[in-house]
C-alpha cells in the first residue's frame, strides 16, 4: 500500500507538470477549441443541409455526438506529440534518473489527458447547445455517455503514449497521429449514417469503434441514431463500445508499457 500511495503521488506530480503547460502555453488549447468549434459549425451550417438522415430528425442533433468522438479521438495525437517532444528533449531519461516511481511518467500523462479533455468536452458540449443540439434522455444517461466519452478518450491516450516513445521526431507523431487518427473518424457514422456509404465501406464503418462510440452515445444523449443494415454494433452500440475500448486498453497500453520500459535498456 506504501508503494501505491507513492506510485499514485507521483503520478498526480506529472499529472500536475503535463496541465501547467496549458496556461504556459495557451495557444494549445485555444487552436484545440477552435478547430472543435470550426468543425460544428461548418458541418452545422455548411453541409448539414445536404445531408438527410433516414428516417428523418435533426441533423445538427446527430451530428454533435460524431463531433464529441471525434474530437477525443484526435486529441490522441496531442498526447503523441507531448511524448515525442519530452522524448526528444531528453526529459522521459530526466524522469527515469529521478527516484519517483516508474509509473508516473505513463500514468500521470493519461490522467492528465483525461482531465483535459474533459474540459475540452465541456466547450464542444456548450457550443452544441448553442447550434441546436440537445440531450433528450434523463441525467442518469446523460452520465453514462459522459463516462463512456471519458474511457475512450483514457484507451485513446495510451495509442498516443505509443506513437511518441515509437517516433523520432515530434513532426513525425503529428503527421503519423493524423495518418492513423483521420480514416478511422471519417469511414464511420460520425458524420453520415452508415448507409450512404459505398456498399465496400459499409462494414469496416459499421465495425469502427468511432462507429460504436457516437452510435452509443447518440442513443444515450436521445439524439437521432440511424444504423445501416441491421448491424449486430448498430444495434448493440453501447455493448460494441464498451468492448471496443477496453479491446484498445488491453492492446496499446501493455505495448506502451513495454517500449516505456525498454528504452535504452
Amino acid at each position: 500500500m506504501n508503494n501505491l500511495r507513492i506510485a499514485v503521488a507521483d503520478g498526480l506530480v506529472i499529472s500536475w507538470r503535463n496541465l501547467k503547460r496549458v496556461p504556459r502555453i495557451p495557444e494549445l488549447a485555444i487552436f484545440a477549441i477552435l478547430q472543435s468549434i470550426m468543425f460544428v459549425l461548418l458541418f452545422a451550417f455548411v453541409f448539414g443541409g445536404a445531408i438527410p438522415l433516414p428516417g428523418g430528425g435533426s441533423y445538427r442533433q446527430f451530428l454533435m455526438p460524431g463531433i464529441f468522438v471525434q474530437t477525443l479521438a484526435f486529441a490522441s495525437i496531442t498526447t503523441a506529440v507531448s511524448v515525442a517532444d519530452d522524448m526528444t528533449k531528453g526529459l522521459i531519461d530526466r524522469f527515469r534518473s529521478l527516484p519517483m516511481a516508474r509509473s508516473a511518467v505513463l500514468s500521470g500523462r493519461t490522467f492528465a489527458d483525461i482531465l483535459y479533455n474533459s474540459a475540452l468536452l465541456v466547450v464542444l458540449m456548450l457550443t452544441g447547445l448553442l447550434v441546436g443540439w440537445r440531450v433528450n434522455n434523463g441525467f442518469g444517461d446523460f452520465v453514462a455517455a459522459v463516462a463512456l466519452l471519458l474511457f475512450f478518450t483514457y484507451a485513446m491516450a495510451w495509442i498516443g503514449v505509443l506513437l511518441g516513445l515509437v517516433v523520432p521526431t515530434v513532426e513525425v507523431a503529428q503527421q503519423l497521429g493524423f495518418l492513423v487518427i483521420f480514416p478511422i473518424t471519417f469511414v464511420s457514422n460520425a458524420f453520415v449514417p452508415t448507409q450512404t456509404l459505398p456498399g465496400a465501406l459499409q462494414p469496416i464503418a459499421d465495425w469502427n469503434p468511432v462507429s460504436a462510440l457516437t452510435g452509443a452515445t447518440r442513443e444515450l444523449f436521445g439524439n437521432p441514431n440511424p444504423f445501416a443494415n441491421g448491424s449486430f454494433p448498430g444495434q448493440h452500440p453501447i455493448f460494441m463500445s464498451v468492448v471496443w475500448t477496453i479491446a484498445l486498453l488491453a492492446v496499446f497500453a501493455p505495448l506502451a508499457i513495454h517500449k516505456y520500459r525498454a528504452i535504452d535498456r
